[in-house]
């Protein structure tokens, strides 16, 4: 049983976090605040990356006066006033006023849509809290207006890995069938369950879209003795735990391979139904299908057709198209389907883990250092 020391030596950015930021509140307003260990335990343990131009270099950059941050505690703002001394923190209220509220802020944190991108008439960097922006790189404006847009890629990696792992699992240990038979107060021990039980060692694991998210869940797949593959957009090199790494159009041959198949890119008008009839054609028949990242990626009907069929032997989807599932829809009441309701993000440590990376982000845009985690607008990613 792993006790706090164990965690917090694995994650040092965990350790201390309480007396930390009421050290970081306490220090004088007249010092430039210094970045916290925490921040470089976590750069490192997730390989955040900063951008590649400083704030101070780009057009328009001043050391800002309001800064506007929606849905934050009365702690998490005291842990942004500590890193942006004599800057004016507003929380962002409701829809009447927010308008007013965010005319004149250069920063906005949590707020990334068409009416607030109208009304902010002077904001130069806008903080998500959250790592998929396909709707907000798609706001007319923002490329043009030359605002920055930082995300939370690669934060929501562990979480969103071990639900990948955990769906995986609970599949190929028949957990859905024994699910129902406990709901029923039966023990229930057909042979025919018994028979599609497998192991995850020795068989192989295609990890679509090798990024934060992707990387992570290739660790924990490698750690219980798969065989790892997978594919990213940019290059065919990958770590050391993944022994083949594809580009896109590999995708279909790496599917052939492949006993688990993890969905976790980023959606773009590329990655947009890539999971389609053709894929799960290509798959190795019997395999599994687990969605981590957006259900638009997949269309749904030919997943449903797969799952039919016996082409797949089940699927586990944290994300679905469309989301929610409408009641009825054939997913849910299929045996060899899990569905969680996009909640993989979700652990004890993300919040913390997510406002450190926020926190560091506002005391660089301060001090006009280059930000952790810019999104390519272009790109959408």
């Amino acid at each position: 049983m792993r006790n706090r020391e164990s965690v917090a030596s694995r994650r040092p950015w965990l350790a201390g976090f309480a007396l930390a930021s009421a050290l970081l509140c306490c220090a004088s307003a007249g010092a430039a605040p210094a970045t916290d260990p925490r921040a470089t335990a976590l750069i490192a343990e997730l390989g955040l990356k900063a951008g590649e131009v400083a704030t101070r270099d780009l057009p328009g950059w001043r050391a800002p006066t309001r800064i506007v941050v929606a849905d934050a505690d009365a702690g998490r703002m005291a842990q942004l006033q500590a890193v942006a001394p004599g800057v004016e923190l507003v929380l962002a209220s409701d829809e009447g006023t927010l308008p007013v509220q965010i005319a004149d802020a250069e920063i906005l944190i949590g707020l990334c849509d068409a009416k607030s991108l109208e009304a902010a008439r002077s904001v130069r960097w806008i903080q998500t809290l959250w790592a998929g922006v396909e709707d907000c790189v798609q706001l007319p404006g923002l490329a043009g207006r030359g605002i920055v847009l930082t995300n939370l890629q690669r934060m929501m990696g562990p979480p969103i890995a071990e639900h990948a792992i955990a769906l995986s699992l609970a599949l190929a240990r028949g957990l859905p069938h024994y699910t129902r038979y406990q709901h029923a107060g039966q023990w229930k021990r057909a042979e025919a369950d018994r028979a599609r039980m497998r192991e995850l060692g020795g068989r192989t694991m295609l990890v679509v879209g090798l990024g934060g998210i992707g990387t992570e869940v290739a660790r924990r797949a490698h750690a219980l003795g798969m065989r790892v593959i997978a594919t990213r957009n940019s290059t065919r090199e990958g770590p050391d735990f993944v022994a083949k790494v594809g580009l896109p159009g590999d995708l279909l041959a790496l599917a052939a391979e492949a006993d688990v198949v993890v969905n976790a890119m980023p959606l773009t008008r590329e990655t947009t139904g890539i999971f389609d009839q053709a894929f799960f054609d290509a798959m190795k028949p019997g395999g599994y299908f687990i969605n981590v990242a957006r259900g638009r990626s997949v269309v749904t009907g030919a997943l449903v057709a797969a799952l039919r069929s016996g082409r797949l032997a089940g699927a586990g989807l944290d994300v679905t198209d469309p989301e929610p599932l409408p009641r009825r829809h054939a997913l849910w009441s299929m045996p060899n389907v899990l569905i969680t309701p996009h909640v993989a993000p979700a652990s004890d440590a993300q919040s913390d883990r997510n406002w450190l990376l926020v926190t560091e982000n506002v005391r660089r845009y301060v001090a006009g250092e280059p930000l952790l985690n810019v999104v390519d607008v272009a790109r959408g990613y």
